[in-house]
């Protein structure tokens, strides 16, 4: 089977970033959604083994915009097994310089850190983290913001200076908004920027206020342009942003903080979003809180910037960018006011009204007034008054209660002031209603009548003082423009020009194209005309001039012309630079009527300078500048000309060296549109060239590029080519089905619409049979050809098809078919009747026989529809895409009682063919049946005090009669008979002995009876067996007979069990069990041996009490002892501790050995406790006994292992114990003092065997020798 594959690259440019060699193989790619917003996650395998997984993030770096020279670091957790292999890149540029980039682990957090000390401008950049295993990699990138410490906008327009020209083309690559306060003098007329970016995000309401304070009045225009500015902005706003809401202006909180918010939904979360004051980008944080004064704080999808330590300097422009484009404005005013008189302190009494006021040194409208930082407004409980000046304010806490005690605060712009209620309790009646008072408390204590008076007199001084000063500069400037010579004509001429015409304009630049001018005779054209009123203050004779001069700009070596037009014909003098001029070789000199015209033939750099005519009184002055095109080398123009060849999201850049010149205007274009800086596009003019950078380029932006520079002089323009490679198009459809015959399946398609920028090498057919979820690849197909022949398929099956086209680039997308069929429909005849197996209230079972007819094609199986009586809608039990497979079929969807029929058709590949004819009306109910028992129990246990619940199940037809019986007679009227569908309990609460005895059930109806017995034995743990009396007949033998215990004749399932121990073993173990009579025959009794018996008593619920028997094997039993024989040795001692237990200390996790050792004979019984409570079946502890040395061993120690551990050694002849404590370590040791010491215990506990060996040795030497 063929599978697609495609290889994993990072997609930057050739030296752009790094590209880590577990991304350079080739596998299958299958694309993955991550529950983490912005993860790329790509799979290797197409499944991945039980346990195991591909790399993912838990948690993603987040956007950082941070100040030049600050610390910066992202951080990423990430799952996956194996454990992924982490590593950092950049867009533009490698990390693998360690002064800059440190990439850290901590296993303590598992986070993955990424830091940059001192970061600087050109670290600015998209940065990506890669997670990548054995079975795929994540990939997730985050932007990191540098905001250089000084940069403003306006430098960006701004000219470079030449020591500059040879910095790194991305230090100038810094971020700046497309909208910046006008700071120049506006001309009448002309309309700040600013008003249309504060009306866009403005509230309807505010649209006079604004209109007045930029001293706009049409109305009606206004909102013309107000439309067509948000129609376009809201355009912008469409590529990065889906919702915009809730634009909050700035305003000043309780809290002393400036805030503004916006309800914002981004396309992409990872794009980056810019603050601005004043056209200067202004750092923010997202985590660092207080620590910056600018910060933003997200909350779903409201974004709210924070101004906190608010100053003056902090008033202005703020705007909101969302990558390159505007989102919203908001201007911050302060107003100059200050506190002459602040708020005091006030005690107040219970239900008394309580007074803050104040005085400002300038009028006020309202200020905020702030009670436990909440915002207080008139009403019920308080009154705000203002005076008539505006200066004195004033808040009424009426009915003061205990609850009203706290600080508040009147804020008036960024000045605040604040001062306690103290509420003091009326200490009336006790328990009686204290009464309303009329008197007021607090208040400033001083006469704030007098000081407003006394600050509003200051105040209005000072504003007549502005107006004087504002007058003079204007009486000032009005005598400057008078000041020249009222008897001058020239002087009359030149003030005319300059208040009513101004400056002389220029005329438009000569126009070239690589290097040579547009114009061939080199005259530029002269400006428009200039009104003879415009130049004449006393005209007596009636002479003006019509037509002035203006600047001229020529071409060195081309033909530069003045020429001005008088009102009448007259004689006129032409002067340069104060030097009256004639005609000359290079100069020529023409009156035509009233048209007066210089020409040079040749211009120079001589011929630079100031040029008059003075004709009739009057005169005209102009400039004439000689100079070249801009020039470019020859070289560069070559080099720039070639095409710029790239791949699909790679970025492209071109740059063109030209001569340093004064007016040089660089403009860039791509087919023809001018490209502005700004998103994926990036301008930067120096001194002594020009830059361009597409970031990551698609398809669509191949296209010519080209570059014009322009000077007065005219413009020159050179042209590139960009080509972006990427994989091609799909395939242009829809396929043509040539060709289906049972055989043959052709195709036909045509070729993509886009290459991709390549020629397309092959085409790649994918086949899929209709069912299948496998895609089976038929072969390649040359470039040049674009049929396909498939002659591999089946009469009757559907196919789809995929087709691919590809190029050296990569494999496009595919074009897939519609479902086509191998030949013709042939549908599977009529398959037989359905017939009735047997029919329940719950399922109706049918079979029916195959058609006869299956046209030769196989049936995949049937469709069965079902039609209820008196209805006419057949209903389908299965789709025809599941079909039945067998010839049989249980219909479970029925109602009871109701009446149904039903028909078959046969399934093959062409679909569903005729149906059969309808069986027979069947009836969906149960058929008559005797009654039958479905599994019961026959036997039941029960402890007596308990109930009983015997629950029987059984089916017949019609529902039975059912009766309990107990013994062949009815059951008592105590015991409850539940009866429902199909089911019988007998319930009896409480259970006595008596209630012992078979329980029969009767089930009875028209069919037939049927019955079952269940025999209920209630019993209780069985008492003791009565006295044990012992008894021999045999030598070597010995009856052991008992008295029955009371419970034998209550419960026939009764039996007893006898242990027995004697005096060498002194242990008890079972010799007969289950014995149902009253004596046992103990075997093998040696003579001189101590025996004991125990008989116990024994049922379904327990044990009893043992009744033990008397001592068999008195002194009168034991043999005689011959004296001739040796004497018996006897090693029989009490257990002893030879070596103690240690204290131990190990560290957590570690392991522990503890050993001792215990002698004593018969072999002691050891035990181990932990705090007094039995260890030896704790799986946790392994503990071994050998040859008296006894270890416990701990694989890894745990906290609550800690405590007191005691050795208990017990024998027949008495007891010994030795105790230590166990400490637990909270940090563990070295590793290798912990092997050190597990090998110094191995070595003690072989010691201790080895003298313990010795020992024991010894003893029995001694012992031997004394006998």
């Amino acid at each position: 089977m063929w599978k697609k594959k495609s290889k994993l690259t990072d997609q930057t440019a050739t030296g752009q970033g790094p590209v880590s060699d577990v991304f350079e193989k080739e596998g299958v790619g299958i694309k993955k959604r991550s529950k983490v917003p912005g993860v790329m996650i790509t799979q290797y395998v197409e499944k991945i083994p039980d346990g195991k997984s591909h790399p993912d993030f838990t948690r993603k770096p987040i956007a950082l915009t941070i100040q030049e020279g600050k610390f910066a670091f992202f951080k990423a957790l990430v799952i996956g097994d194996p454990e992924p292999t982490v590593t950092w890149g950049r867009n533009n540029g490698d990390v693998s310089d360690t002064s800059k980039y440190v990439t850290k682990y901590d296993p303590a957090t598992r986070d993955h850190l990424f830091e940059m000390a001192n970061v600087k401008p050109e670290q600015a950049d998209t940065y990506k983290c890669f997670a990548a295993n054995e079975f795929g990699r994540a990939v997730v990138t985050v932007v990191l913001n540098v905001i250089e410490v000084g940069f403003k906008k306006a430098q960006a327009d701004s000219q470079v200076q030449p020591e500059a020209a040879v910095a790194d083309f991305k230090s100038v690559l810094k971020r700046k908004s497309k909208i910046q306060p006008k700071m120049e003098k506006k001309e009448d007329g002309e309309i700040d920027p600013k008003f249309w970016e504060l009306l866009i995000s403005a509230d309807k309401k505010d649209y006079e206020s604004l209109m007045l304070e930029f001293g706009v009045t049409d109305f009606r225009f206004m909102l013309k342009t107000l439309n067509e500015i948000k129609k376009e902005r809201e355009e912008e706003q469409a590529q990065f942003i889906e919702n915009l809401a809730n634009l909050k202006p700035i305003e000043v909180g309780p809290d002393g903080c400036a805030t503004f918010s916006i309800d914002m939904d981004l396309i992409e979360q990872s794009s980056r979003i810019f603050l601005y004051k004043d056209g200067v980008m202004i750092p923010y944080s997202k985590e660092l809180g207080d620590t910056i004064k600018h910060s933003l704080k997200i909350v779903g999808r409201k974004y709210q910037f924070s101004i906190r330590d608010l100053f003056p300097d902090d008033a202005g422009l703020y705007q909101v960018d969302v990558e390159d484009v505007n989102v919203f404005s908001t201007d911050f005013k302060i107003p100059m006011v200050d506190f002459l008189v602040k708020i005091q302190e006030c005690k107040a009494m219970e239900r008394e009204d309580a007074v803050f006021e104040c005085v400002l040194s300038q009028p006020f409208g309202k200020i905020m007034w702030v009670g436990k930082n909440l915002p207080l407004e008139a009403g019920d409980k308080y009154d705000i008054e203002v005076s008539e000046d505006k200066l004195i304010h004033r808040l009424i806490i009426k009915d003061v209660a205990m609850v009203d005690k706290g600080i508040y605060a009147a804020v008036a712009g960024i000045k605040s002031c604040n001062a306690f209620l103290v509420v003091e309790a009326d200490k009336g009646e006790p328990g009686k209603k204290k009464q309303r008072k009329t008197t007021r408390a607090g208040g400033a204590g001083v006469d704030l009548t007098a000081i407003a008076q006394e600050q509003a007199v200051k105040n209005t001084a000072d504003r007549e003082v502005l107006k004087e000063k504002v007058k003079a500069i204007k009486d000032e400037r009005a005598a400057n423009a008078t000041a020249a010579p009222e008897n001058s004509a020239e002087a009359k001429v030149k003030v005319v020009e300059a208040s009513q015409t101004g400056a002389p304009k220029q005329g438009p630049a000569v126009k070239g194209s690589d290097h040579k001018s547009v114009d061939n005779e080199g005259a530029p054209k002269q400006g428009p005309a200039v009104k003879g009123s415009d130049h004449k203050s006393v005209d007596n004779e009636g002479y003006s001039i019509k037509s002035g001069l203006s600047d001229v700009f020529a071409l060195r070596g081309k033909k530069g012309e003045l020429v001005c037009e008088m009102s009448h014909e007259v004689d006129g003098a032409w002067f340069k630079d104060g030097e009256k001029l004639s005609t000359t070789d290079g100069i020529a000199i023409v009156k035509d009527g009233t048209r007066h015209t210089m020409t040079i033939h040749s211009s120079s750099e001589d011929d630079t300078g100031v040029y008059h005519i003075e004709a009739g009184g009057f005169k005209s002055e102009a400039k004439v500048t000689v100079g070249e095109l801009p020039a470019v080398d020859a070289d560069d123009l070559h080099k720039f000309s070639k095409p710029v060849t790239i791949k699909v999201g790679q970025n492209a850049s071109w740059k063109m060296p030209y001569t340093p010149q004064d007016n040089l205007e660089v403009k860039w274009f791509k087919d023809g549109k001018e490209l502005k800086d700004g998103g994926g596009v990036k301008l930067v003019k120096e001194v002594k060239h020009s830059r361009l950078l597409l970031r990551e380029c698609l398809r669509s932006d191949a296209g010519e590029i080209k570059i014009q520079l322009k000077n007065p002089f005219g413009t020159i323009e050179a042209t590139s080519r960009l080509i972006v490679l990427d994989k091609p198009g799909p395939p242009e459809g829809p396929v043509e089905i040539l060709e289906t015959t049972s055989t043959v399946i052709e195709l036909q398609w045509g070729a993509p619409k886009d290459d991709g920028g390549s020629p397309v090498t092959n085409y790649i057919i994918e086949r899929q049979q209709l069912g299948q979820t496998v895609w089976k690849k038929m072969g390649d197909v040359a470039a040049d050809k674009t049929t396909y022949r498939d002659r591999n398929v089946v009469h009757g099956k559907l196919y789809i098809y995929n087709i691919y086209a590809v190029n050296p680039e990569g494999t496009s997308d595919a074009l897939q078919t519609e479902e086509t069929m191998a030949g013709v429909l042939i549908f599977a005849g009529r398959p037989g009747a359905p017939k009735v197996v047997s029919a329940s209230k719950t399922c109706i079972n049918l079979k029916w026989e195959p058609p006869e007819d299956d046209g030769g094609i196989k049936i995949d199986g049937y469709q069965l529809e079902k039609r209820k009586k008196d209805t006419a809608q057949w209903i389908a039990l299965n789709p025809v895409t599941e079909p039945i497979e067998v010839l049989e079929y249980a219909v479970k969807d029925v109602v009871e009682g109701a009446e149904y029929e039903f028909r078959v058709s046969a399934i093959n590949v062409s679909g569903a063919g005729e149906f059969s004819l309808p069986s027979v009306m069947v009836t969906a109910k149960n058929p008559n049946m005797r009654p039958t028992f479905k599994d019961p129990e026959d036997f039941m246990v029960i402890r007596a005090g308990n109930s009983v619940r015997i629950k029987v199940l059984y089916e017949a037809e019609p529902p039975p009669e059912i009766t309990w019986m107990k013994d062949n007679e009815p059951v008592s009227s105590f015991i409850q008979i539940i009866n429902t569908e199909g089911c019988s309990q007998l319930v009896i609460p409480s259970t006595k002995r008596s209630d012992s005895g078979n329980y029969t059930i009767v089930a009875k109806n028209k069919v037939g009876e049927a019955s079952f017995d269940i025999e209920v034995l209630v019993t209780d743990e069985p008492k003791p067996p009565g006295a044990v009396e012992l008894e021999q007949i045999v030598h070597g033998k010995v009856i052991v007979s008992w008295e029955a215990s009371p419970d034998q004749e209550l419960d026939n399932r009764l039996y007893y069990m006898v242990a027995e121990h004697d005096s060498s073993t002194r242990m008890w173990h079972t010799v007969a069990d289950r014995i149902f009579d009253n004596s046992y025959t103990a075997n093998n009794i040696m003579p001189g041996r101590e025996y004991h018996f125990k008989i116990y008593a024994k049922n379904d619920m327990g044990m009893s009490d043992p009744s033990m028997s008397p001592t068999w094997g008195i002194n009168s039993n034991r043999i005689p002892i011959n004296t001739n024989t040796p004497v018996e040795v006897s090693f029989e001692k009490p257990p002893s501790v030879l070596v103690p237990l240690k204290v131990h200390s190990p560290p957590k996790g570690f392991q522990m050995y503890m050993t001792c050792a215990i002698r004593g004979c018969p072999t002691p019984s050891v035990t181990w406790h932990l705090n007094n409570v039995c260890i030896n079946g704790d799986s946790n502890y392994y503990i071994t006994n050998s040859y008296g040395v006894c270890s416990m061993y701990i694989l890894r120690v745990r906290h609550k292992d800690a405590g007191e551990y005691k050795v208990v050694a017990v024998n027949s002849f008495g007891k010994a114990e030795c105790s230590t404590k166990l400490v637990v370590k909270g940090k563990p040791l070295k590793i290798l003092i912990s092997i050190i010491e597990v090998l110094i215990w191995i070595l003690f506990v072989i010691i201790s065997l080895i003298i313990f060996l010795i020992f024991s040795l010894c003893f029995f030497s001694s012992q031997t020798k004394s006998h």
